[in-house]
This record gives C-alpha cells, structure tokens and sequence, in this order.
C-alpha cells in the first residue's frame, strides 16, 4: 500500500482515484472545486480544498510523506506546470503529471515531472490498433518496437500447444499468459494447450505480432 497525493479531480483524476482505491492505497485528493472533491469523496481516504499552485498550501501537506505525487490537472496548463515544479522543489520523492501534447510532455519533464502521461496519445494509439483487427482484445505500448497485446486464438491452433506452434523461435514471440472466462493464467509452458475459448496475452516486437497473426 502506498500514500498517494492527487491533484486535480476532473473525470481524468476522479477515473485515477477509483482505480487507487480499489488497490486499497491511501489517497489524498486536491481540488479547487468543492464539488469535484465532494464527488470524489467516497474513493479517498482524505481530500482537501485549495490551489496547487500555492507553496504555503502545498507545504501544510507534507510533501515529503507521500510515496508519489500525481498531478492530474487538465484545463489549466499553467497551473499544471506550477504545481509539478512547486512538488519537486518541496522534495515530493517521486512526480507524475498529465500533458495534453508533446510540447506539455517536454515543458513538465524539464521542470519537476519525474513521469508523463498522455491519455490522449495513448488511448488513440490503443483505439488505431484495436480496430485494425477484431482478434485484438487490449493493447499496451511498451516503447517504438514491443507491445504486449491481448487477441483471440486463431482458429488455426484450436487444440495445439504452445511447443506445437513455437512462435517463439519462428516470430521472436512470447506467449505471457492464457485468459479463459476471464481468469488469467501466467504459468504458461510447452505443453500449455490452447483453445478458441482462450485469448492469449502476448509479448514481441509489433511487425512480428502483425506477421504472425496476419493483422
């Protein structure tokens, strides 16, 4: 369980919120609105009214206790960028901030952020790959080249097990894990047999993901 502090509880922050919470880590959620900290309420273990961008405010919160600082602030750039730079320099152990384009990614990288995410960029990319193909079930990004992508099995390996169909070796492949009625299976082996039911989790570089299952 880690101590979190959540800064701006817009839907992209209330969404961050839920998630922590049912991971049971302790949560302290910042908002000017007092209606969005009231809605976020019931996810959180303690949330407070204020402006981010105030070192006085920040300070009374003891950055330093908490494990990382999550600045989620969408409408307001500026605001953003105070309050990530304002973090790290109250000696906040670890910073994630949202940027909304890749001039925002560059500016909080160079002045407190630790981390940056890009919900937009991410999701589109997740939305282009998702539709290129109705075997593709999820997809994860992990740089330029390797994902891990979730896909239904082909037809064609109904009944096989993963040493039949080596993948591995002819495509440079791993298979991660087997889902079957939404359990997830991770100890995969030779003799692991895979069925339509299945979908499979798998790890490799994307034109060789794109080779093997014709996408």
């Amino acid at each position: 369980m880690k101590s979190i502090l959540l800064i701006g509880l817009g839907r992209f922050g209330r969404h961050i919120a839920m998630k922590l919470n049912s991971m049971n880590h302790q949560i302290m959620a910042i908002d000017r609105s007092e209606e969005r900290v009231n809605e976020v309420l019931p996810f959180v273990t303690n949330a407070q009214i204020g402006d981010s961008t105030s070192e006085e405010f920040l300070s009374s919160l003891g950055i330093r206790n908490f494990d990382t600082c999550i600045v989620a602030i969408g409408d307001n750039f500026q605001n953003s960028l105070e309050t990530a730079s304002l973090l790290k320099e109250l000696g906040a152990k670890k910073v994630i901030a949202r940027a909304a384009s890749g001039v925002q990614e560059k500016f909080l990288l160079r002045n407190g952020a630790d981390e940056v995410v890009y919900p937009e960029k991410q999701l589109a990319a997740w939305v282009a790959i998702r539709c290129t193909s109705e075997h593709i079930l999820d997809y994860i990004e992990l740089d330029e080249d390797y994902s891990i992508i979730e896909l239904t099995v082909p037809a064609e390996w109904n009944g096989k097990t993963v040493g039949q169909l080596d993948i591995r070796r002819k495509y440079g492949i791993n298979i991660l894990g087997v889902r079957k009625n939404r359990a997830l299976d991770m100890n995969i082996s030779h003799d692991t047999v895979l069925g339509m039911e299945n979908s499979i989790l798998v790890l490799g570089q994307q034109k060789a993901v794109q080779k093997c299952f014709h996408i």
